[in-house]
């Protein structure tokens, strides 16, 4: 190995203030599967800070072996977030032979991920979570009426929402006391439309809700009177059979 790798200790499992080993080989190759799998005898090379190498003899080859590197310490998952692996390789049993081909296909791609992955810290430390919506300051109640009209009686609107509802092509009919979205717009134009009061209003954190009127109460039949018991046959039926 090149003069900067200049420790070496042996022995499985890893020592205890590391996690599982297999979970830092930064290698989606034969040698993640193989601690795992097989749980062979593994050493560790280590060079510079945050650079390791994991040294295990390579499965059902026995004069090989797999040299991988392992993922640096200290940092978050999202760092890794775009990074290509370095991966390992699987090199002979001759050290000579071995240590060149380390250091010309493992050492250089590990240490262009390493950059990487600290230029990742540097430029977002922490996730980028996705922000809370708004506080809700009120609410909106659209209907949808059985004549294809959208709208909302005037007095349910709040005084935040009008504009945006006049923006989007709601009309206020006075004599309905509503704002409404005419049927006159066909299916699409009325889409893009409520599409963009929904998303205007929920911006300003005022929560839209959807709902279908009611309909209205269907006619019943009047219930026929009750017939009394005991009371005498209509007139123009005969309660005796003529002889």
């Amino acid at each position: 190995m090149p003069g900067k790798w200049y420790r070496k200790y042996a022995g499985f499992p890893p020592p205890a203030d590391q996690p599982h080993i297999a979970d830092r080989i930064w290698d989606c190759g034969p040698a993640h599967s193989a601690l795992l799998d097989w749980d062979p005898p593994t050493a560790f090379l280590e060079g510079p800070p945050g650079e390791q190498l994991c040294v295990i003899p390579r499965p059902r080859h026995p004069r090989q072996y797999l040299v991988a590197p392992l993922q640096p310490e200290g940092f978050r998952q999202h760092h890794f977030r775009g990074v290509e692996e370095p991966n390992g390789i699987a090199v002979p049993d001759d050290p000579a032979r071995a240590a060149a081909q380390v250091s010309r296909r493992v050492l250089p791609n590990y240490a262009d991920a390493l950059d990487a992955v600290r230029r990742n810290a540097h430029l977002q430390p922490d996730p980028a979570h996705r922000p809370g919506a708004p506080e809700v300051t009120e609410s909106v109640t659209l209907i949808w009426y059985a004549d294809g009209v959208v709208g909302a009686p005037y007095t349910s609107v709040p005084a935040a929402a009008r504009t945006v509802l006049y923006a989007c092509y709601f009309q206020y009919s006075p004599h309905e006391a509503a704002f409404v979205l005419p049927s006159s717009y066909d299916t699409e134009a009325r889409a893009l439309l409520l599409h963009s009061a929904v998303r205007q209003l929920t911006t300003q954190g005022i929560v839209v809700n959807f709902r279908h009127a009611a309909p209205a109460a269907a006619s019943r039949p009047p219930c026929p009177a009750a017939a009394v018991l005991g009371a005498p046959p209509p007139a123009w039926r005969s309660s005796t059979t003529r002889r």
